[in-house]
Protein backbone atom coordinates (compact mmCIF):
# COMPACT_ATOMS: atom_id res chain seq x y z
CA UNK A 1 0.00 0.00 0.00
CA UNK A 2 1.12 3.86 -0.43
CA UNK A 3 0.24 6.90 0.94
CA UNK A 4 -1.67 7.85 -2.46
CA UNK A 5 -4.16 4.97 -1.75
CA UNK A 6 -5.07 6.02 1.74
CA UNK A 7 -5.25 9.03 0.64
CA UNK A 8 -7.39 8.26 -2.37
CA UNK A 9 -9.93 6.49 0.66
CA UNK A 10 -9.75 9.73 2.79
CA UNK A 11 -11.13 11.91 -0.29
CA UNK A 12 -13.96 9.07 -1.41
CA UNK A 13 -14.95 7.29 1.84
CA UNK A 14 -13.89 9.62 4.50
CA UNK A 15 -14.46 13.14 3.05
CA UNK A 16 -17.03 12.40 0.50
CA UNK A 17 -19.62 15.13 -0.15
CA UNK A 18 -22.82 14.19 -0.46
CA UNK A 19 -26.12 16.02 -1.79
CA UNK A 20 -28.44 13.30 -0.01
CA UNK A 21 -31.08 14.90 2.60
CA UNK A 22 -28.59 16.03 5.51
CA UNK A 23 -29.17 14.04 9.03
CA UNK A 24 -27.89 14.67 11.98
CA UNK A 25 -27.41 11.74 14.69
CA UNK A 26 -25.89 11.52 18.44
CA UNK A 27 -24.38 9.30 20.84
CA UNK A 28 -24.70 9.69 24.65
CA UNK A 29 -22.93 8.42 27.32
CA UNK A 30 -23.91 7.99 31.13
CA UNK A 31 -21.36 6.66 33.95
CA UNK A 32 -23.32 3.77 36.17
CA UNK A 33 -23.09 4.01 39.62
CA UNK A 34 -24.31 2.10 42.61
CA UNK A 35 -26.51 4.68 43.85
CA UNK A 36 -26.65 3.66 47.32
CA UNK A 37 -22.62 3.73 47.80
CA UNK A 38 -21.49 6.07 44.59
CA UNK A 39 -18.86 3.29 43.76
CA UNK A 40 -18.40 2.16 39.97
CA UNK A 41 -20.65 -0.53 38.49
CA UNK A 42 -19.45 -3.24 36.92
CA UNK A 43 -20.97 -4.71 33.49
CA UNK A 44 -21.45 -8.36 34.61
CA UNK A 45 -19.92 -9.48 38.16
CA UNK A 46 -20.50 -12.64 39.71
CA UNK A 47 -22.34 -11.67 43.09
CA UNK A 48 -22.40 -8.30 41.88
CA UNK A 49 -25.13 -5.67 41.35
CA UNK A 50 -23.84 -5.63 37.46
CA UNK A 51 -25.02 -3.29 34.91
CA UNK A 52 -25.93 -5.92 31.91
CA UNK A 53 -28.63 -8.41 33.85
CA UNK A 54 -30.61 -5.45 34.12
CA UNK A 55 -30.26 -3.81 31.14
CA UNK A 56 -31.25 -7.49 29.46
CA UNK A 57 -34.16 -7.49 31.83
CA UNK A 58 -35.09 -3.99 30.33
CA UNK A 59 -34.41 -4.49 26.51
CA UNK A 60 -37.16 -7.22 26.86
CA UNK A 61 -39.82 -5.27 28.40
CA UNK A 62 -39.10 -2.75 25.72
CA UNK A 63 -39.28 -5.69 22.64
CA UNK A 64 -35.31 -4.98 21.40
CA UNK A 65 -33.10 -7.73 20.17
CA UNK A 66 -29.72 -8.67 21.52
CA UNK A 67 -27.37 -8.81 18.40
CA UNK A 68 -23.99 -9.05 20.04
CA UNK A 69 -22.77 -10.12 23.54
CA UNK A 70 -22.71 -6.75 25.82
CA UNK A 71 -25.10 -4.78 23.38
CA UNK A 72 -28.61 -4.55 22.70
CA UNK A 73 -29.30 -3.15 19.20
CA UNK A 74 -32.70 -1.29 19.14
CA UNK A 75 -35.77 -1.76 16.91
CA UNK A 76 -35.61 1.58 15.11
CA UNK A 77 -32.03 0.84 14.33
CA UNK A 78 -29.96 2.47 17.62
CA UNK A 79 -28.12 0.83 19.44
CA UNK A 80 -26.99 0.71 23.02
CA UNK A 81 -23.73 -0.81 24.27
CA UNK A 82 -21.02 -0.31 26.34
CA UNK A 83 -17.85 1.66 26.86
CA UNK A 84 -14.70 0.10 28.28
CA UNK A 85 -15.14 1.48 31.62
CA UNK A 86 -18.76 0.04 31.67
CA UNK A 87 -20.05 3.05 30.62
CA UNK A 88 -23.60 2.86 29.12
CA UNK A 89 -23.72 4.28 25.63
CA UNK A 90 -26.79 5.00 23.02
CA UNK A 91 -26.31 5.73 19.73
CA UNK A 92 -29.56 7.08 18.09
CA UNK A 93 -30.05 6.45 14.65
CA UNK A 94 -29.17 9.41 12.21
CA UNK A 95 -32.43 11.82 11.64
CA UNK A 96 -32.99 14.20 8.98
CA UNK A 97 -34.74 16.41 11.87
CA UNK A 98 -33.23 17.58 15.28
CA UNK A 99 -36.57 16.87 16.46
CA UNK A 100 -36.79 13.13 15.29
CA UNK A 101 -33.31 13.05 17.11
CA UNK A 102 -34.30 14.14 20.51
CA UNK A 103 -37.32 11.74 20.08
CA UNK A 104 -35.33 8.71 20.00
CA UNK A 105 -32.79 10.25 22.80
CA UNK A 106 -35.69 11.21 25.10
CA UNK A 107 -37.16 7.81 24.18
CA UNK A 108 -34.83 5.45 25.49
CA UNK A 109 -32.91 7.69 27.73
CA UNK A 110 -34.98 9.07 30.10
CA UNK A 111 -36.72 5.58 30.60
CA UNK A 112 -34.10 3.88 31.06
CA UNK A 113 -33.03 5.64 33.87
CA UNK A 114 -35.96 5.47 35.48
CA UNK A 115 -35.29 1.55 35.26
CA UNK A 116 -32.00 1.42 36.78
CA UNK A 117 -32.67 3.93 39.44
CA UNK A 118 -35.32 1.40 40.65
CA UNK A 119 -32.96 -0.92 40.64
CA UNK A 120 -29.93 0.84 42.41
CA UNK A 121 -27.90 2.11 39.72
CA UNK A 122 -27.85 6.20 39.03
CA UNK A 123 -27.03 6.89 35.49
CA UNK A 124 -25.08 9.81 35.97
CA UNK A 125 -24.63 12.78 32.79
CA UNK A 126 -21.46 14.39 33.79
CA UNK A 127 -18.32 14.59 32.14
CA UNK A 128 -16.29 12.51 34.72
CA UNK A 129 -16.75 10.91 37.56
CA UNK A 130 -17.17 12.74 40.42
CA UNK A 131 -17.08 10.51 43.36
CA UNK A 132 -14.35 7.77 42.74
CA UNK A 133 -10.36 7.63 41.69
CA UNK A 134 -8.66 5.63 38.71
CA UNK A 135 -8.42 3.24 41.11
CA UNK A 136 -11.06 2.30 42.19
CA UNK A 137 -12.05 1.61 38.49
CA UNK A 138 -10.89 -1.50 35.82
CA UNK A 139 -11.09 -2.37 31.90
CA UNK A 140 -14.72 -4.06 31.70
CA UNK A 141 -14.17 -4.87 27.66
CA UNK A 142 -11.60 -7.28 27.72
CA UNK A 143 -11.22 -7.10 23.19
CA UNK A 144 -8.16 -6.48 22.08
CA UNK A 145 -8.65 -3.28 20.93
CA UNK A 146 -9.71 -2.16 24.63
CA UNK A 147 -7.15 -4.06 26.30
CA UNK A 148 -4.27 -2.68 23.98
CA UNK A 149 -5.50 0.72 24.31
CA UNK A 150 -5.24 0.66 28.03
CA UNK A 151 -1.88 -0.59 27.78
CA UNK A 152 -0.39 1.67 25.33
CA UNK A 153 -2.42 5.07 26.77
CA UNK A 154 -1.61 4.20 30.80
CA UNK A 155 2.50 4.15 29.57
CA UNK A 156 2.31 7.60 28.69
CA UNK A 157 0.43 8.49 32.12
CA UNK A 158 -3.42 8.00 33.90
CA UNK A 159 -5.07 10.37 31.24
CA UNK A 160 -5.73 7.59 29.12
CA UNK A 161 -7.23 5.04 31.42
CA UNK A 162 -9.37 7.93 32.91
CA UNK A 163 -10.95 8.78 29.93
CA UNK A 164 -11.63 4.83 29.01
CA UNK A 165 -13.22 4.27 32.48
CA UNK A 166 -13.97 7.66 33.79
CA UNK A 167 -15.42 10.12 31.56
CA UNK A 168 -18.67 10.67 29.13
CA UNK A 169 -19.70 12.68 26.64
CA UNK A 170 -22.31 13.96 23.90
CA UNK A 171 -21.15 13.23 20.60
CA UNK A 172 -23.12 14.88 17.62
CA UNK A 173 -22.60 13.50 14.25
CA UNK A 174 -23.55 15.64 10.83
CA UNK A 175 -23.38 15.35 7.77
CA UNK A 176 -21.07 16.89 5.52
CA UNK A 177 -23.59 18.12 2.62
CA UNK A 178 -21.77 19.63 -0.21
CA UNK A 179 -19.40 21.76 1.04
CA UNK A 180 -16.64 19.19 3.42
CA UNK A 181 -14.04 21.98 3.48
CA UNK A 182 -16.04 24.43 4.83
CA UNK A 183 -18.10 22.37 7.67
CA UNK A 184 -14.75 21.09 8.87
CA UNK A 185 -12.91 23.80 9.26
CA UNK A 186 -16.04 25.54 10.95
CA UNK A 187 -16.50 22.63 13.04
CA UNK A 188 -12.40 22.47 14.27
CA UNK A 189 -12.99 26.42 15.03
CA UNK A 190 -16.04 25.97 16.98
CA UNK A 191 -14.87 23.04 18.83
CA UNK A 192 -13.17 25.40 22.22
CA UNK A 193 -16.62 26.83 22.20
CA UNK A 194 -18.58 23.82 22.68
CA UNK A 195 -16.20 22.97 25.34
CA UNK A 196 -17.01 25.83 27.12
CA UNK A 197 -20.54 25.98 26.37
CA UNK A 198 -21.33 22.24 27.22
CA UNK A 199 -18.20 21.90 30.13
CA UNK A 200 -19.70 19.64 33.23
CA UNK A 201 -17.08 18.04 34.76
CA UNK A 202 -15.73 20.25 37.44
CA UNK A 203 -15.11 17.16 39.92
CA UNK A 204 -13.39 14.30 40.02
CA UNK A 205 -12.50 12.13 42.91
CA UNK A 206 -14.72 13.77 45.15
CA UNK A 207 -12.63 17.38 44.34
CA UNK A 208 -12.97 20.15 42.44
CA UNK A 209 -10.41 20.09 39.69
CA UNK A 210 -10.18 24.05 38.76
CA UNK A 211 -11.51 23.00 35.03
CA UNK A 212 -14.82 23.56 34.46
CA UNK A 213 -14.73 20.26 32.02
CA UNK A 214 -11.60 18.22 33.64
CA UNK A 215 -12.97 15.55 30.91
CA UNK A 216 -11.42 18.14 28.44
CA UNK A 217 -8.24 18.38 30.34
CA UNK A 218 -8.00 14.79 30.90
CA UNK A 219 -7.69 14.69 26.77
CA UNK A 220 -5.20 17.37 26.87
CA UNK A 221 -2.81 15.23 28.50
CA UNK A 222 -3.80 11.75 26.55
CA UNK A 223 -1.79 11.30 23.64
CA UNK A 224 -1.05 14.62 21.68
CA UNK A 225 -0.44 12.66 17.98
CA UNK A 226 -3.91 11.55 18.34
CA UNK A 227 -6.11 14.21 19.65
CA UNK A 228 -6.30 17.67 19.71
CA UNK A 229 -7.65 20.42 16.73
CA UNK A 230 -7.17 20.24 13.48
CA UNK A 231 -8.82 22.29 10.17
CA UNK A 232 -5.92 25.07 10.00
CA UNK A 233 -4.72 24.03 6.23
CA UNK A 234 -6.38 24.77 3.10
CA UNK A 235 -6.00 21.06 1.93
CA UNK A 236 -7.72 19.07 4.51
CA UNK A 237 -7.41 15.65 2.75
CA UNK A 238 -3.43 16.17 3.19
CA UNK A 239 -3.77 17.64 6.77
CA UNK A 240 -5.55 14.73 7.92
CA UNK A 241 -3.46 12.03 5.87
CA UNK A 242 -0.56 13.43 7.72
CA UNK A 243 -1.64 13.32 10.95
CA UNK A 244 -3.26 9.58 10.71
CA UNK A 245 0.23 8.41 8.98
CA UNK A 246 1.91 10.46 12.08
CA UNK A 247 -0.12 8.89 14.73
CA UNK A 248 1.04 5.61 16.83
CA UNK A 249 -0.25 2.20 15.30
CA UNK A 250 -1.78 1.18 18.33
CA UNK A 251 -3.59 -2.14 16.87
CA UNK A 252 -0.90 -3.52 14.95
CA UNK A 253 0.71 -6.29 16.18
CA UNK A 254 4.19 -5.45 16.73
CA UNK A 255 6.12 -4.84 19.96
CA UNK A 256 6.28 -1.33 19.59
CA UNK A 257 3.89 1.31 18.46
CA UNK A 258 5.56 2.45 15.25
CA UNK A 259 3.67 5.69 13.22
CA UNK A 260 1.59 4.58 11.17
CA UNK A 261 3.79 5.71 8.20
CA UNK A 262 6.83 3.35 8.81
CA UNK A 263 4.51 0.13 8.14
CA UNK A 264 2.87 1.56 4.92
CA UNK A 265 4.99 -1.69 2.95
CA UNK A 266 2.72 -4.33 5.01
CA UNK A 267 -0.37 -2.64 5.84
CA UNK A 268 -3.77 -3.24 4.03
CA UNK A 269 -6.66 -1.41 3.76
CA UNK A 270 -8.33 -3.03 6.63
CA UNK A 271 -5.24 -1.71 8.72
CA UNK A 272 -5.52 1.33 7.97
CA UNK A 273 -9.38 1.53 8.79
CA UNK A 274 -8.53 -0.09 12.12
CA UNK A 275 -6.30 2.25 12.56
CA UNK A 276 -8.46 5.67 11.55
CA UNK A 277 -10.67 4.30 14.72
CA UNK A 278 -7.89 4.76 17.28
CA UNK A 279 -7.61 8.85 16.37
CA UNK A 280 -9.78 11.24 18.81
CA UNK A 281 -9.09 14.45 17.35
CA UNK A 282 -12.41 16.87 18.49
CA UNK A 283 -13.92 16.39 14.89
CA UNK A 284 -13.46 12.91 13.74
CA UNK A 285 -14.14 12.66 9.84
CA UNK A 286 -16.21 9.24 9.28
CA UNK A 287 -18.01 9.74 6.54
CA UNK A 288 -19.50 12.81 8.45
CA UNK A 289 -18.21 14.87 11.58
CA UNK A 290 -18.74 13.11 14.91
CA UNK A 291 -18.03 16.43 17.20
CA UNK A 292 -16.49 15.07 20.54
CA UNK A 293 -15.94 18.18 22.62
CA UNK A 294 -18.70 17.91 24.25
CA UNK A 295 -19.06 16.74 28.35
CA UNK A 296 -22.40 14.50 28.92
CA UNK A 297 -25.51 16.73 29.65
CA UNK A 298 -28.16 15.80 31.33
CA UNK A 299 -31.39 14.71 29.45
CA UNK A 300 -33.39 17.89 29.64
CA UNK A 301 -30.99 19.95 27.95
CA UNK A 302 -30.00 17.84 24.93
CA UNK A 303 -32.35 20.37 22.53
CA UNK A 304 -29.48 22.63 23.30
CA UNK A 305 -26.17 20.92 21.93
CA UNK A 306 -28.21 19.66 18.76
CA UNK A 307 -29.93 22.72 18.03
CA UNK A 308 -26.52 24.76 18.65
CA UNK A 309 -24.58 22.74 16.23
CA UNK A 310 -27.71 22.47 13.43
CA UNK A 311 -28.36 25.65 13.39
CA UNK A 312 -24.94 26.82 12.76
CA UNK A 313 -23.84 23.80 9.86
CA UNK A 314 -27.41 22.80 7.88
CA UNK A 315 -27.93 26.58 7.01
CA UNK A 316 -24.86 27.82 4.74
CA UNK A 317 -25.63 31.40 5.32
CA UNK A 318 -25.19 30.73 9.42
CA UNK A 319 -22.36 28.28 8.23
CA UNK A 320 -20.65 31.15 6.45
CA UNK A 321 -21.48 33.50 9.55
CA UNK A 322 -20.01 31.29 12.57
CA UNK A 323 -16.71 30.84 10.21
CA UNK A 324 -16.17 34.73 9.66
CA UNK A 325 -16.80 35.02 13.45
CA UNK A 326 -14.54 32.11 14.70
CA UNK A 327 -11.18 32.18 12.16
CA UNK A 328 -8.76 29.50 12.57
CA UNK A 329 -8.71 26.88 14.89
CA UNK A 330 -6.95 27.75 18.05
CA UNK A 331 -5.81 24.93 19.98
CA UNK A 332 -4.82 27.22 22.89
CA UNK A 333 -8.25 28.80 23.40
CA UNK A 334 -9.31 24.84 23.84
CA UNK A 335 -7.55 24.54 26.60
CA UNK A 336 -8.35 27.65 27.82
CA UNK A 337 -11.85 26.98 27.60
CA UNK A 338 -11.50 23.22 29.19
CA UNK A 339 -10.17 25.03 31.97
CA UNK A 340 -12.58 28.42 32.61
CA UNK A 341 -15.69 27.79 29.93
CA UNK A 342 -17.73 30.63 29.68
CA UNK A 343 -16.63 31.98 32.66
CA UNK A 344 -13.99 33.90 30.24
CA UNK A 345 -15.67 36.50 29.20
CA UNK A 346 -14.07 36.65 25.51
CA UNK A 347 -15.49 33.26 25.45
CA UNK A 348 -18.20 34.21 26.79
CA UNK A 349 -19.18 36.87 24.38
CA UNK A 350 -18.11 34.83 21.34
CA UNK A 351 -20.35 31.78 22.66
CA UNK A 352 -23.88 34.18 22.66
CA UNK A 353 -22.79 35.54 19.60
CA UNK A 354 -22.99 31.56 17.95
CA UNK A 355 -25.92 31.09 19.68
CA UNK A 356 -27.72 33.88 17.67
CA UNK A 357 -26.66 32.41 14.73
CA UNK A 358 -27.15 28.84 15.39
CA UNK A 359 -30.93 30.28 16.65
CA UNK A 360 -31.48 32.10 13.51
CA UNK A 361 -30.14 29.18 11.05
CA UNK A 362 -32.23 26.77 13.30
CA UNK A 363 -35.46 29.65 12.83
CA UNK A 364 -35.12 29.40 9.06
CA UNK A 365 -35.06 25.81 8.52
CA UNK A 366 -38.29 25.74 10.12
CA UNK A 367 -40.81 23.88 12.76
CA UNK A 368 -40.33 20.42 10.57
CA UNK A 369 -36.70 20.47 11.09
CA UNK A 370 -36.88 21.68 14.98
CA UNK A 371 -40.49 21.96 16.97
CA UNK A 372 -41.08 24.87 18.51
CA UNK A 373 -41.04 23.90 21.78
CA UNK A 374 -37.38 21.86 21.28
CA UNK A 375 -36.31 25.86 19.96
CA UNK A 376 -37.43 27.27 22.86
CA UNK A 377 -35.52 24.41 24.90
CA UNK A 378 -32.14 25.59 23.26
CA UNK A 379 -32.51 28.98 23.76
CA UNK A 380 -33.69 28.19 27.83
CA UNK A 381 -30.23 26.55 27.72
CA UNK A 382 -28.39 29.88 26.35
CA UNK A 383 -30.50 32.02 28.91
CA UNK A 384 -29.78 29.98 32.09
CA UNK A 385 -26.11 29.27 31.67
CA UNK A 386 -24.02 30.84 28.42
CA UNK A 387 -25.44 34.43 28.79
CA UNK A 388 -25.20 34.09 32.07
CA UNK A 389 -21.44 33.29 32.02
CA UNK A 390 -22.23 29.85 33.43
CA UNK A 391 -22.37 25.66 32.61
CA UNK A 392 -23.82 22.44 33.56
CA UNK A 393 -20.92 22.11 35.65
CA UNK A 394 -21.40 25.18 37.49
CA UNK A 395 -24.63 23.22 39.21
CA UNK A 396 -22.35 21.23 40.14
CA UNK A 397 -20.06 23.94 42.32
CA UNK A 398 -22.96 26.66 43.23
CA UNK A 399 -20.12 28.68 45.47
CA UNK A 400 -18.57 29.06 42.51
CA UNK A 401 -21.01 30.15 39.91
CA UNK A 402 -20.49 33.88 38.95
CA UNK A 403 -16.64 34.43 38.94
CA UNK A 404 -15.76 35.30 35.68
CA UNK A 405 -12.10 35.71 34.00
CA UNK A 406 -11.19 38.59 32.15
Amino acid sequence: MTAELFERDLRDRVFRPSSAPERIGAEVELLVLDAATRAPVSICAPGCVSSLPLLRRFAAQQGWREAISYGCFLPHWGGVSWEPGGQIEYSAPPCTSVTASLASLRGVVLPLRVWMADHGLELLSVGTDPTNHLASTSLQLSAHRYVRMDEYLGAIGPAGPRMMRQTASLQVNLDWGTEPDLRWRTLNALAPYLTAIFANSPIYAGEPTGHQSFRAHTWRELDPLRTGLLGVEVDIIGEYLRFALNAPAILVDTADAFPFCALLEEASLEDWHTHLTTLFPEVRPKGYAEVRSLDAVPPEWYAAPLALLAGITFHRRSLLDAADLLGAPDAALLVRAGQFGVRDLTIQQVACDLWEIALRGCAALGEEFIAAPDLERARAFRDTYTRRGRSPADDQIPTLSGCQVS
